[in-house]
């Protein structure tokens, strides 16, 4: 990474160990990064109620230049569209600024998403999920309601499938599973220990254990196949919730490639699916 690139997330990455007063300059651009670009040294100190040293000092620990120069650092990485997490929402803020807050972030993390998965790695995921004699997807807490929407998109494919959310039901389903099974391990963290211990058995028992994770976790340590998805929020103080979008996303591109690679014949099935639902349904009303 050169001293251009993601600046942004540098600064989210370092906020913990900052000094205080470095701190109020880091929250002064995050809060409004666009405002930063055009702003002087002095105006910028001004806003973070700090003084211009101060500012200079924080622009050299991270880029090691002075602030003309993390000012086109700054300005870089918004023109490429760097994503980063703006929600710091505050207790005044109106409904419309937390609306536009929360969609920003969920935008900026599908594009983070986008540029860091390796394409070979999902089209080698996408294989096994084709191939499989039998899919788990596992969750807990809110990769739990991910699992069960996984289940919902990959049952349609007319192969095995079923969704585990709960610890002892996975550990025993993982232990049981064999060789041309594959297990889809889903953990934002990559940090919850029964899910890092029901990949080990499961790759012990011959499964195929893809996760969807954080991927310097430990939970990858254990998995045939790693589709890493980079922590963006702290998920020891909130639930995840941009991220999230992420995850099904991620989902909704693993079954669509592996209704692709079933042809155009399996149409049919799904017609006959979507036919059998057809009476549960009132029919739409033309708007005149």
């Amino acid at each position: 990474m050169n001293k251009h690139e993601d600046i942004i997330r540098k600064i989210q990455e370092r906020l913990s160990t900052l000094s205080k007063s470095e701190r109020k300059v880091a929250e002064a651009i995050l809060a409004d990064p666009k405002t930063t670009i055009h702003s002087s040294i002095a105006k910028l100190a001004a806003r973070a109620q700090v003084s211009e040293p101060t500012v200079n000092r924080f622009c050299r620990s991270l880029i090691g230049s002075g602030f003309p120069d993390f000012k086109v650092s700054l300005a870089q990485s918004l023109a490429t569209g760097t994503p980063y997490v703006n929600l710091n929402v505050e207790p005044d803020d109106a409904p419309g600024a937390v609306t536009a807050k929360i969609f920003e972030a969920a935008k900026n993390n599908l594009t983070r998403a986008q540029d860091i998965l390796p394409e070979a790695l999902i089209s080698r995921a996408v294989d096994v999920l084709a191939q499989a004699r039998r899919i788990e997807f596992y969750g807990l807490g809110a990769s739990g309601p991910v699992a069960k929407d996984a289940h919902h998109k990959f049952f349609r494919l007319n192969m095995p499938v079923v969704a585990y959310t709960d610890i002892l039901v996975q550990r025993m389903a993982a232990a049981g599973s064999h060789s041309g099974d594959a297990i889809v391990i889903i953990s934002y963290t990559g940090r919850t220990l029964p899910l890092i211990e029901t990949a080990r058995v499961a790759r012990e028992a011959g499964a195929t254990v893809i996760g969807i994770t954080n991927p310097d976790s430990p939970l990858t340590e254990h998995c045939s196949i790693v589709l890493p998805i980079e922590e963006t929020e702290d998920t020891d103080i909130y639930t995840p919730m941009s991220s999230r979008i992420v995850y099904l996303t991620l989902i909704d591109a693993l079954a669509t490639g592996v209704l692709l690679k079933r042809g155009p014949e399996f149409n049919a099935h799904l017609k006959k699916l979507k036919q059998s639902v057809q009476d549960t349904r009132l029919p739409k009303v033309e708007k005149k």
